[in-house]
């Protein structure tokens, strides 16, 4: 690459929750092409290839995905082509131009039979269709053998989009109570936190004199907040950030277990990730969620 050369980001999914925060952090590194959906549809993996060559991009970064974990119980077919077979097809075009792919995974390929934070080598064995397609995306990359950077995230919220938080300050002001999960456990994680520290990795490995080679740090990277809770206790923080007007009785949280809340998909108990790996390689290591949440609220 020349030394006046600008990396070109193809970033995919631009309107999901960390694809919208992505396409600012990733600015000050090189030109961003954004798109959305219907210029980069996932679900028909047999156009992607088109649209790489069409834009030849130095970096991939795919931020689209089927994330509805029960729907994807019902249409893990689907499922099964944005998460699983789109990532491969996306891994091989990488290969083909030379170009880094950055993928994001999740928790829920881990069964959260363990007490410990689950590290990059330990064995998967996901619960649910959503883990399942997403573990097929992982391989699908890593089968490919080109670069790549999967970071594993979970329980992602932000001000946008459909997520815990949103839903949570929704039926605080509609519901005198409400029964939260208290017996899984795991890190809320800022969308905004997971794009500045994608930024923060992809600045030592982009450019014409990178900090590292990116043959050298491809692979697997767990990247969440630091911390953690269960759903119940992340529902009190956010009470806690969103109380009710004065003489307005806030809604009371009642802590139950999983089992008295069935949904189609199962989720894992303990599904806290290791982020000793990303902080080593990278020095990247994300914020509390109880300050990433506190500056979420703050702003909205």
């Amino acid at each position: 690459m020349a030394p006046s050369a600008r990396p070109r980001l193809l970033l995919l999914g631009k309107t999901g929750q960390v694809g919208f925060e992505l396409e600012r952090a990733l600015a000050p590194l090189g030109d961003v092409i954004a798109l959305a959906r219907s210029q980069a549809d996932l679900s028909r993996p047999e156009t992607l290839g088109a649209v790489v060559r069409a834009h030849r991009p130095t970096c991939i970064v795919n931020a689209a995905a089927h994330t509805a974990v029960d729907q994807a119980e019902q249409e893990e077919a689907l499922a099964l082509r944005i998460n699983g077979e789109a990532p491969g097809v996306l891994a091989e075009e990488a290969k083909r131009c030379g170009a880094l792919l950055v993928h994001y995974s999740t928790d829920y390929v881990f069964d959260g039979s363990r007490s410990e934070a689950y590290r990059e080598d330990d064995p998967p064995a996901p619960l649910n269709a959503y883990g399942r397609t997403k573990l097929a995306g992982e391989r699908a990359i890593q089968a490919a053998g080109g670069l790549h950077l999967i970071f594993r995230t979970s329980w992602v919220y932000g001000a946008r989009g459909r997520n815990f938080y949103l839903t949570m300050r929704r039926l605080l002001r509609e519901r005198p109570e409400l029964r939260i999960v208290d017996d899984q456990v795991g890190a809320p994680t800022w969308s905004r936190a997971i794009a500045q520290a994608t930024a923060q990795v992809l600045a030592q490995v982009l450019g014409p004199r990178p900090v590292l080679a990116p043959a050298a740090v491809s692979g697997l990277y767990h990247m969440t907040a630091a911390g953690e809770t269960s759903w119940y206790g992340f529902a009190q923080a956010i009470l806690a950030l969103h109380a009710p007007p004065p003489g307005t009785p806030p809604p009371r949280l009642v802590p139950i277990p999983a089992r008295d809340y069935p949904t189609p998909a199962r989720r894992p108990l303990h599904a806290r990730l290791d982020n000793g790996r990303l902080r080593a390689i990278f020095g990247v290591a994300l914020a509390d969620w109880k300050a990433a949440l506190a500056q979420v609220a703050q702003e909205g």
